[in-house]
């Protein structure tokens, strides 16, 4: 028996009948001999970790504009973060940790510079639309690895697609990632938020404190142990903790991710990404060759989305000021 096997074997004896055992998988879009060492999903989560997309991240905008201190989240951190509760609630509901762990490192991977306000730009520009979570599935399918992709099992790219909203994951495992998501953002921003200055812990309404608790730690035990409670068989929570979940969403929304002081760079990314996009349509030359190989077969749009969705926020800003700001001149 190899070391994998004696792992599947721990798998069927130890977790859930919910669970989502790795010898199930439906498997990848192309079949490889099965590691000696590692099941498929635990394959999927070191692939991921190791690829170009995910250490990008950690320059890419969580909620503050390129924010001027060390303790801030990045879109990178907030990754590491969904991880970290999905796999105890995972843990906890005797689930698939490394499935769990696959779908929240790669949630992210196709989000685009500056965040949110990124992709409401590119998603004006690019025909059809842009979602990130789309873009995700197409990193890890399409763009990562010189366009082979990364060939990821079907149970992953399932719960990338479906982590944000609309239709659930087909895996507790994969519907798991989409409360630790917003788990994650809406507590960690609260904090970011308020060492910014913009958002004071009182502000917090008192139906949701009430109920989650006052403090990050004590929301996100709440919101966990909510879910865990519920049980395995069907991923939720009981009424009165979801209302609160609820309601710090709301809040949020109507505070937080529009207040104007954490948001008033926001215009300009809108003309940076407007910039960009236009240039390298017309001059796609100008993109890196493996993104001229995707205009050939899929049209210069899709390419120059491609290229600017990967960017970091400092890439596209140092991009942005080469192409359009004039430079000191120097006398050699």
């Amino acid at each position: 028996m190899t070391v994998r096997e004696r792992t599947e074997e721990i798998e069927r004896i130890t977790l859930s009948p919910f669970a989502t055992l790795s010898e199930n998988s439906r498997g990848r879009a192309v079949p490889e001999k099965p590691c000696p060492l590692r099941p498929c999903f635990q394959r999927d989560r070191d692939r991921i970790i190791h690829c170009k997309a995910f250490r990008r991240l950690k320059q890419k905008t969580q909620v503050f504009l390129s924010p001027e201190g060390d303790h801030y989240r990045t879109r990178l951190t907030h990754t590491l973060e969904v991880s970290q509760i999905a796999r105890t609630i995972a843990r906890a509901l005797r689930l698939n940790e490394d499935l769990t762990e696959a779908i929240a490192l790669a949630h992210d991977l196709g989000h685009t510079p500056f965040g949110h306000a990124g992709e409401r730009a590119l998603n004006r520009l690019c025909p059809g639309g842009f979602k990130h979570y789309e873009q995700s599935v197409r990193v890890v399918t399409k763009l990562e690895k010189d366009g082979s992709g990364l060939n990821l099992t079907w149970e992953v790219l399932n719960g990338i697609v479906t982590h944000t909203r609309g239709e659930w994951a087909a895996t507790r495992e994969g519907r798991v990632v989409r409360f630790a998501d917003h788990i994650a953002y809406m507590n960690h921003d609260i904090e970011d938020a308020v060492t910014a200055g913009v958002l004071r812990n009182e502000d917090i309404p008192a139906e949701i404190t009430s109920v989650l608790g006052s403090t990050k730690s004590e929301r996100i035990t709440s919101l966990i142990m909510a879910i865990v409670e519920h049980g395995a068989e069907d991923i939720g929570m009981d009424a009165e903790r979801a209302a609160a979940y609820e309601a710090l969403h709301d809040f949020m929304y109507s505070t937080v991710y529009v207040d104007k002081v954490a948001k008033k760079e926001e215009q300009k990314v809108d003309k940076l990404i407007r910039e960009l996009y236009a240039y390298f349509k017309d001059t796609p030359t100008h993109m890196p060759q493996a993104f001229l190989y995707i205009m050939w077969q899929e049209g210069v749009d899709r390419a120059v989305t491609d290229y600017i969705s990967g960017m970091s926020d400092e890439y596209a800003t140092s991009t942005f000021e080469s192409l359009f700001v004039p430079q000191k001149w120097q006398i050699l």
